[in-house]
Order: structure tokens, then sequence, then C-alpha cells
């Protein structure tokens, strides 16, 4: 199990003001930042991140919205981060999620839901190193 896992505070949670209350409840959960950066994701680089889901019907919206705004990238570190990490976020629809997650707080709906997390070790790696070099990491 890594340390380490990878979040973005999407195009949603940024225009609705919730970046600064998202970034500490990873810190009230006993996450560390390792890396941390503010960007704009043009459509090319968020196609580019999302290829995985590129034969889905939601790929396209899914692109358009995560270019639509800037996003939060950010590596975190905790015991076990991945797991943690998506306990913490919650379910992906915010309906379904759990009470006291950053997605039952925050997102409007499956396709607004605030946040990303990685849902591998794997993952966390590639998302991480799609974002930032190792000199941006602390």
């Amino acid at each position: 199990m890594s340390r380490h896992t990878f979040t973005m505070i999407k195009p949603d949670a940024m225009k609705n003001g919730h970046a600064g209350a998202i970034i500490d409840r990873f810190i009230k959960e006993g996450f560390k930042i390792v890396a941390l950066k503010m960007t704009n994701l043009s459509t090319d680089k968020a196609g580019e991140f999302y290829a995985i889901h590129k034969e889905r019907s939601f790929y396209g919206e899914l692109v358009e919205f995560m270019s639509s705004g800037p996003i939060i990238a950010a590596i975190l570190e905790k015991e076990n981060a991945v797991t943690a990490f998506r306990d913490l976020i919650g379910a992906t629809n915010p309906a379904q999620a759990a009470e006291g997650t950053i997605r039952k707080s925050f997102a409007t709906s499956v396709g607004e839901n605030a946040v990303h997390g990685s849902d591998s070790d794997e993952n966390a790696k590639i998302e991480s190193d799609f974002f930032f070099s190792v000199l941006e990491r602390f």
C-alpha cells in the first residue's frame, strides 16, 4: 500500500468557493500535502488525463467540464492513502455519499462532484506524475 494519493479539486468546487474548506478537510483528516498547484486544463490535457474513459458516453462532457475553469491538483500523504482518501471523499454520486464526506458536503451532482481521487496505488502514481515533476514534491 502506498502512502500517496492524487486529488483534484474540480471546477465546480472552485467556482463555488469551496477550495479552502476542502483543503482544510484534507489536513484535518491527517493528510500531509506533498504537492499542490492551481492550474487550468486545456481540453487536450483533460482528454489526455481522462483517456481511460474515452469510449464511455460521458467522456466528452467530462473533458468539457474539467477544462471549464481552474482546478487544484495535489498529492497527499497518509498511511493507506488511496483507501483513506476514497473514504473521505465518498461516493461519486453525492446523493449516495455518506454524511460527512466531501462529496456529500460540496458536490452537486454525479458530473459535478467537487473532487477527484485516485482509485488505486498505480493510478495515484500515474496521475501524480501527470501533474507534478519530482522537483515540485516536498
